[in-house]
């Protein structure tokens, strides 16, 4: 398994040791103890699968309170996806990474608590996985708005296909503090 830090610290690029012949392929999506070594969760509570076509974007989705940290790969398809420190006090507040996630690639991308995330599906369709360190809470659920200027994501579709949800979220800035994490060094 190959770590590679992207340059928003917290979030990791994980390629994961595939091992493959003209048969197919086998390889370890977590370990609790391999992953936990590398200071990677170990522990999860809930596992999610959502299917999109081409050009929906989904996001930009956190939970607070009762954050959920999230270790994310693509089954099907191809996605560019994202992660967005909104963490309060963070030196990294607003700023954003992202990685391209394929069922070829087989990377996974580890998004810590307190961190919005999001995709776009750049294939005809995607299945995407969801590790998650903590339930989904209704009450806690919220979003930052996909195009935020001041945030400046370069996503790769022009129009996307939005929910109603996605494109009426607030922008960073209009976020009430209390319903944004905290950082904590």
């Amino acid at each position: 398994m190959k770590i590679i830090e992207t340059s928003l610290p917290g979030a990791t690029l994980i390629e994961p040791a595939v091992f493959g012949d003209d048969r197919g392929f086998f390889m370890e999506t977590w370990n609790a103890q391999r992953y936990g070594e590398l200071g990677l969760p170990d522990r999860f509570v809930q596992s999610n699968v959502s299917s999109s076509s081409k050009g929906v974007l989904r996001g930009l989705h956190y939970q607070w309170p009762n954050p959920q940290g999230k270790l994310v790969s693509v089954l099907e398809g191809e996605v560019y996806d994202v992660a967005v420190d909104i963490r309060r006090g963070s030196p990294h507040f607003g700023k954003w990474a992202a990685v391209l996630l394929s069922a070829e690639n087989k990377r996974q991308f580890w998004i810590p608590e307190g961190f919005a995330h999001g995709f776009a599906v750049l294939s005809d369709r995607a299945v995407f996985s969801y590790m998650c360190t903590n339930v989904y809470d209704k009450a806690a659920d919220a979003g930052v708005r996909w195009d935020d200027p001041a945030i400046g994501i370069d996503w790769p579709v022009g129009e996307p296909l939005l929910s109603d949800k996605d494109a009426r979220a607030p922008l960073l800035a209009d976020v009430a503090e209390e319903r944004l994490p905290v950082y904590t060094p």
